[in-house]
């Protein structure tokens, strides 16, 4: 069992700061070629960044990079390469080392080498708003080595609404209990944070009859 922990907001606020300031030195890099806006995402968004002091991995961003490019002048390995070009351009002057490219997002790291620890990472998604109101993202498919855009799954069912729910009701402290739990005794290496945020909430709306 691990022992997650949730990371306290004057931890957190100097390096979303730094992060805001970067993307904004890379949106400048590459404005010749293409716009784009950004949002962080996920945790950050409804302060429940964690962390698990035990281990040598800190807490983590995500981040949306939403592209302005509707005459797809770029292909998705270009614009992936451009981006990624442009954070390894400034990102060392923040403490983070290159890019590091996996299938859904790139992702750069600050790390104590000393200690064989990384102190905090970011995760970057390249995605596009289409105009029927999905979104899709550039894949990365490693055994081909090919990038494509590929349309975000369908969202977790209800989700919007049952978290309105839980908040209307005073159920929101419920929720961050019962999170930092089931992360702690989350086993599975493949399950995403928002799997185990989903299922909490899901969970806490059970409990007081939302579905009644």
């Amino acid at each position: 069992m691990y022992t997650f922990e949730y990371v306290t907001k004057c931890k957190t606020k100097p390096v979303k700061q730094e992060l805001t300031e970067l993307i904004r030195w890379v949106q400048n890099e590459v404005r010749n070629k293409f716009t784009f806006q950004f949002e962080f995402i996920g945790s950050e968004s409804r302060n429940m960044v964690t962390w698990n002091p035990k281990s040598n991995i800190g807490f983590d961003f995500d981040v949306n990079i939403h592209v302005n490019d509707d005459e797809e002048i770029y292909t998705p390995k270009e614009m992936k390469k451009i981006l990624m070009d442009a954070f390894n351009k400034y990102a060392w002057q923040y403490g983070y080392g290159y890019c590091e490219d996996s299938t859904r997002v790139f992702t750069i790291k600050v790390k104590d080498r000393a200690n064989a620890r990384i102190l905090h990472s970011c995760d970057f998604a390249v995605v596009y708003d289409c105009a029927d109101g999905r979104q899709q993202y550039i894949r990365f498919c490693k055994p081909s080595n090919t990038y494509l855009w590929e349309y975000q799954p369908k969202g977790f069912s209800q989700l919007p609404e049952k978290i309105a729910f839980c908040k209307k009701e005073g159920l929101w402290q419920d929720v961050r209990d019962l999170y930092l739990e089931k992360k702690s005794k989350n086993n599975d290496p493949k399950k995403k944070s928002r799997s185990i945020f989903a299922e909490t909430v899901h969970q806490i709306c059970q409990i007081n009859r939302f579905y009644d």
